[in-house]
C-alpha cells in the first residue's frame, strides 16, 4: 500500500480529488441539470419532467433567436476590436516604453482602479454622463459643437458597447502586457540591427509573440460579452437584447425549461467559439 502512495501519478490524483471534487459539485452538476431541464416540459403554472425537443424546436423556429444571436455577436466582435486596440496600445506601452519597474507596477494598478467597485456602479456611471441633459451634450452644446442633445448618446448600441469596453478592456490588458514582459529584448534589439523600422519590429516581431496573451484576453472578452445581459438591459434601456437577456426574461417568467435551452445553446456557441479560437495559437504556453 505504501509503494502505491510513493507512486507520483496517484499522488497527484490525491493532491487534485479535492479540486475535482469542487469543480464536479458546483460547476459540472449543475451544467448538466441545465442540460436536462431543458428537455422539461412546461405551462403557464407549472413544470413537469419530460423529454421532448419542444423547447429547441421553438427556439430554433423563431426568427427572435436568430437576431438575438445576431445582437450577442455583433457586440461581442465591436467590444473586442476595441478591447484589443486600447488592451494592445496599454499593454505596449506598459511593457516598452516604462523602463522602471515602479512605474510599471503603479501604472498597472492605476488600471485596476476602476475595477475596485461593482461592475453596474461603473455601468451606471455612465448614464448621467450620456444622458440627454448630461455632461457630454452639455459640453458640446456649449462649445457649439451640436445645437441640440445627440439622442444616440444614451440607450443605443453605442453606449452598451462603450460600457462593455470600459468593463472589460482590462481582461485584454493583462495577458498581453504578461506576454510583453517574456519577450526577448534581444530579438528586438537584432531586429533593429538588421534595418527594420520600428513598425516591422511591431508587426514581425512583437505581436507575433504576443498571439498568445491576445488569445487569452480575445477568450475573456468574447466570453464575458456573450455571457452578459445586465449591462444590454441598462445602456440600452431596454430596447435591445442579446442571449442573456433572453434567458433572463424566460427566468423572469418561471420558464426554467425554454431557459435551459438557450442556456445549453449559448453554452455551445461559446465553447464552439473558444475552440476555433485554440486553433490559431496554442495557449498552454502561457499557462
Amino acid at each position: 500500500m505504501s509503494e502505491l502512495f510513493k507512486n507520483r501519478h496517484v499522488t497527484g490524483w490525491l493532491m487534485a480529488s479535492p479540486l475535482v471534487l469542487v469543480l464536479s459539485v458546483f460547476l459540472v452538476m449543475p451544467i448538466i441539470m441545465i442540460a436536462i431541464v431543458s428537455f422539461w416540459g412546461a405551462t403557464e403554472w407549472s413544470i413537469y419532467p419530460a423529454f421532448q425537443f419542444d423547447n429547441y424546436a421553438f427556439l430554433f423556429g423563431s426568427d427572435v433567436t436568430y437576431r438575438v444571436f445576431f445582437n450577442t455577436f455583433k457586440y461581442a466582435f465591436i467590444t473586442w476590436v476595441f478591447c484589443l486596440g486600447i488592451g494592445f496600445t496599454a499593454a505596449y506601452f506598459l511593457a516598452f516604453h516604462v523602463r522602471s519597474l515602479t512605474w510599471q507596477v503603479a501604472l498597472f494598478l492605476l488600471c485596476t482602479i476602476p475595477f475596485w467597485t461593482s461592475n453596474i456602479i461603473r455601468m451606471i456611471s455612465w448614464i448621467p454622463f450620456l444622458g440627454r441633459n448630461g455632461l457630454a451634450n452639455s459640453t458640446l452644446m456649449s462649445w457649439g459643437v451640436i445645437d441640440e442633445p445627440l439622442e444616440w448618446l444614451l440607450f443605443s448600441d453605442f453606449s452598451v458597447i462603450l460600457a462593455f469596453v470600459h468593463l472589460y478592456t482590462l481582461f485584454m490588458v493583462v495577458p498581453i502586457f504578461n506576454t510583453m514582459m517574456r519577450i526577448d529584448r534581444s530579438l528586438i534589439e537584432a531586429a533593429a540591427d538588421n534595418g527594420a523600422s520600428g513598425w516591422q519590429t511591431l508587426w514581425h516581431v512583437i505581436v507575433p509573440l504576443t498571439k498568445p496573451g491576445i488569445m487569452i484576453g480575445t477568450i475573456f472578452v468574447v466570453t464575458l460579452v456573450m455571457g452578459d445581459f445586465i449591462t444590454v438591459r441598462f445602456m440600452s434601456g431596454s430596447q435591445s437584447a442579446n442571449v442573456g437577456r433572453l434567458i433572463s426574461n424566460d427566468i423572469s417568467l418561471l420558464q426554467y425549461p425554454s431557459a435551459s435551452a438557450t442556456a445549453v445553446v449559448l453554452l455551445v456557441t461559446v465553447l464552439l467559439v473558444i475552440g476555433i479560437l485554440l486553433r490559431f495559437v496554442d495557449i498552454r504556453k502561457e499557462l
